[in-house]
């Protein structure tokens, strides 16, 4: 059974013009499961608007490009020590959306409305709008899914328990809807339970665990 595709034919022309800003640190990937999650909040989400939530998705994290690629583990983790460069890439992130949008021009897709959300789409934890919410909610909820967890271990080569914990304490609280809090619950308590497996059928995968009074530096 062949699958459908990922990305609507509409926002094609979006995603082949952002893909060169996002190949760095992984953003490409998280871009495409972002979408993924998007996508599905709109399902359940009838007042949003899939033109602004969707070309948002695809953009929102351009400005990566324009920062040091040897800084940009410093500016997120469970202790990041250049924060700042998170607030660059969202003002970086503005102007290289307006460029794509300005020049592609696809008729019912208003610029303005994507540009704001990008610009805090990291550094404000509010909801805007419902589809300032779900943008937040599935560029966060990125970080729970089987392949954000992953990358994230192999960011900074930690314990895929660490990384749960990270997203329990700095993650999860800052979900915005129901349905992404519920995705981000879900999967971090599911990993979780894996950890578990072992204490009550005496078999199961082994993982390096830290207890949450465990501190890092990363």
């Amino acid at each position: 059974m062949m699958q459908p595709n990922l990305i609507a034919e509409r926002y094609m022309p979006i995603w082949n013009a952002a893909r060169p800003f996002l190949n760095v640190r992984n953003n490409d990937e998280h871009t495409l499961v972002a979408y993924a999650l998007a996508v599905q909040f709109l399902k359940v989400t009838p007042d949003a608007d899939p033109d602004v939530v969707l070309p948002t998705i695809l953009l929102h994290d351009v400005g990566w490009k324009k920062v040091p690629q040897d800084l940009l583990l410093l500016a997120v983790g469970r202790k990041p020590t250049r924060p700042d460069l998170v607030r660059d890439h969202e003002l970086y992130g503005v102007e290289i959306a307006r460029e794509i949008l300005t020049e592609l021009a696809i008729d019912g897709i208003k610029p303005q409305p994507i540009l704001d959300i990008i610009d805090g789409h990291d550094t404000d934890n509010t909801a805007r709008s419902i589809n300032d919410a779900i943008v937040k909610d599935a560029d966060k909820g990125w970080r729970t899914t089987p392949h954000g967890m992953r990358t994230i271990a192999g960011w900074y080569n930690v314990p895929l328990s660490q990384v749960v914990l990270m997203l329990q304490e700095r993650s999860n609280p800052h979900m915005l809807t129901p349905a992404g809090r519920t995705l981000a619950e879900a999967n971090t308590a599911a990993v979780s339970a894996e950890f578990k497996i072992k204490d009550y059928l005496g078999h199961g995968p082994e993982f390096d665990t830290v207890t949450a009074q465990e501190d890092t530096e990363w």
